[in-house]
């Protein structure tokens, strides 16, 4: 008999030593769809003579090593059950299997056990039970298994919390004879098989998810409650309602997500590669950068002044069937205000978006931990992250070396994650956000305390960024019976890149940034660092100039356009400069209090310098959120140069 041990499982198993040899090989090579093995220990122990597979109850006692798996975009198995109409699970918005669902934010304790997620209060009806129970089945111990008869509820409420009805207009044409789409992978549909085609007799009277999609084409907004968090939803074609949903969630330019049903709805949005595709529909299903086709039917202000445009595919059930019912693209944005964190609790839901959308979609199933979507990028058929979080998080990144001591990294104060490291093992946060207000930095130490409790780790060393009025940074000083440890902000930056390559270093990195407080107290951002993992000399770096009005450069990009013209002319500024005619009324005493070193911080950073350029190009003198001007001065560059 023998035991095979890893930090996650511990498994007995029994039989002729040919036979044993196969399964432990076959651990490795037919491991299940979202299982990670990591290493892989065996021990030869006392035969039993058992001869049953079972699953004993976890044992909350000792050390947790346990990992928790992200959230999984809905199998193909799944998927089609829900659109079976001779399936229990047929439309039924909350379908799950052991390779599909809500893990990570479900998750209040681990180890994952029902008892300790948010399925804990819905009892298990007598046909889920034997499917759980059934080592056979593809529901195996699947802790958010549900059906209809015993799972999760969908409703549709107004801004008072009273149950929706259908809007008094009939929306005719809406259903029969409509063009109907194929589930993914299958091809054409069959004539007279009406599985997912919103075609005659598949509409149900009543049915929140199909109220909604009727609302939606009427240009309604509405909040869906996700994984996650809510959700604001709005037809991405309707100019008049993506406007309306910018002005209520004072959104000004930034650009929405859109879900389009599948990679063939998303192809008339974008042009979309090989890679793109991948990624797009990989089971993480974040959003993805793609190129906007010019004739999209997205309305302007989806994405204003950007030749790009975020897609994503549906990844729930729910998001499936509204998807099929709507049968156009929707906005799919953050359920909050401008800079605060998404809402995922209900009641805080019905309160702060109560303002912004006419109508929410809502379950029963409660949300522990907020997590919004992933967006990333493609380069060179590689996946770039931007924003890592569902579907990614709170999977560990493995570190180019062994950490001697528990590790609490803090993060920065803008786009803020936090990380937990044992041994190899980086547990990088999902997203937290900007930490400028007490509800980001409540999700940010309620974050940080699940992470602590879920992966039973506690930090003894806790690293903060070295700017000192940074939350983030006051965090970690709070903190008792740690050590601390400072980080300039551009070599976490460098570090972050070789660790993500698996390197340690030395390497000449360039990080160019907005800001980062400096060794020398300046503000960094254009840095040629010469680094490895544990320390950093400062190489190269752009020419310091000054912020006029020090965080109103940030917001007011013409200002910078000042300080690099006045180091270059002076007085004797160029004849027919716009920037400086847009703004001649406060350009004289902006230049004045520069000059006099009055609220003017010194600054190398690369991100001013394109806000300057932005400018002086005539772009744009405000901005409307963090790094705007840089994002559109990007757009004039001409995609198929390459130089002379």
């Amino acid at each position: 008999m023998w035991q095979t041990i890893s930090a996650e499982l511990t498994i007995e198993v029994e039989g002729a030593p040919p036979s044993v040899v196969e399964f432990i090989a076959r651990l490795q090579s037919d491991a299940p769809v979202l299982a990670s093995v990591d290493r892989l220990s065996t021990t030869p122990i006392a035969a039993l003579g058992e001869g049953e597979f079972r699953i004993v109850a976890s044992r909350p006692e000792g050390s947790r090593q346990t990992l928790i798996a992200p959230d999984t975009a809905t199998c193909a198995d799944c998927l089609h059950e829900i659109f079976d109409p001779s399936d229990r699970r047929y439309r039924y918005p909350f379908t799950n299997c052991t390779n599909c669902g809500p893990r990570f934010t479900i998750i209040r304790d681990t180890p994952y056990d029902r008892p300790f997620t948010t399925m804990a209060g819905f009892a298990m009806c007598a046909l889920c039970a034997r499917e759980y129970h059934d080592p056979g089945d593809r529901r195996f111990h699947a802790q958010p298994i549900s059906c209809p008869d015993c799972g999760p509820r969908l409703r549709l409420v107004d801004r008072a919390g009273a149950q929706a009805h259908p809007h008094p207009n009939p929306f005719s044409g809406q259903g029969e004879g409509r063009e109907r789409r194929a589930l993914p992978g299958q091809g054409e549909r069959r004539e007279g098989k009406d599985l997912v085609g919103r075609g005659k007799g598949k509409e149900q009277p009543g049915n929140p998810i199909d109220i909604a999609a009727r609302l939606l084409a009427a240009g309604h907004i509405i909040a869906i409650k996700g994984l996650g968090g809510h959700h604001l939803a709005a037809a991405a074609a309707n100019e008049v309602v993506v406007s309306a949903l910018r002005a209520r969630k004072h959104r000004e330019d930034k650009p929405f997500a859109v879900m389009a049903a599948d990679i063939g709805a998303a192809r008339q949005l974008a042009v979309i590669d090989e890679a793109q595709e991948r990624v797009l529909s990989s089971a993480r299903r974040p959003i993805v950068l793609v190129p906007r086709r010019p004739q999209a039917p997205l309305a302007a202000a989806v994405a204003p002044g950007n030749r790009f445009v975020g897609v994503m595919l549906p990844y729930t059930p729910l998001h499936h069937l509204l998807c099929d019912a709507l049968d156009q693209p929707m906005v799919l944005t953050s359920g909050n205000f401008s800079d605060e964190p998404i809402a995922y609790r209900d009641d805080d839901a019905m309160e702060r978006l109560g303002a912004i959308a006419d109508f929410f979609l809502t379950h029963d199933r409660p949300i522990h931990i907020r997590t919004d979507d992933s967006v990333v990028r493609v380069f060179s058929g590689r996946e770039m992250p931007i924003r890592r979080s569902r579907g990614y998080a709170p999977a560990p990144l493995a570190l180019p070396l062994c950490a001697r001591r528990p590790i609490l990294s803090c993060g920065a104060e803008l786009k803020n994650t936090f990380c937990l490291v044992r041994d190899r093992s980086a547990f990088l946060s999902h997203h937290i956000g900007d930490l400028e207000n007490y509800r980001s930095l409540r999700a940010f130490t309620e974050g940080i305390e699940h992470f602590r409790r879920a992966f039973e780790l506690s930090p003894q060393l806790v690293v903060h960024d070295l700017h000192p009025e940074y939350l983030s940074t006051k965090y970690a000083l709070d903190l008792r019976a740690v050590e601390l440890m400072a980080v300039q902000h551009h070599h976490a930056h460098i570090a972050a890149c070789l660790a993500d390559n698996g390197e340690q270093g030395p390497a000449i990195g360039v990080a160019f940034d907005g800001l980062g407080y400096g060794a020398d107290s300046m503000m960094w951002g254009g840095e040629f660092l010469i680094a490895d993992l544990c320390g950093f000399r400062r190489g190269a770096y752009f020419e310091p100039v000054p912020m006029p009005g020090g965080a109103a450069a940030i917001r007011q990009p013409w200002r910078m356009a000042l300080a690099y013209l006045d180091l270059l002319y002076g007085d004797e500024l160029p004849a027919g400069l716009e920037v400086f005619k847009r703004n001649r009324s406060h350009w004289s005493a902006v230049a004045a209090a520069m000059r006099a070193k009055v609220n003017s911080p010194m600054t190398s950073s690369a991100g001013r310098l394109f806000d300057a350029a932005a400018a002086i190009s005539g772009l744009r003198d405000q901005v409307n959120y963090e790094g705007q001007a840089a994002v559109e001065f990007e757009q004039m560059a001409e995609i198929a140069e390459r130089g002379a």
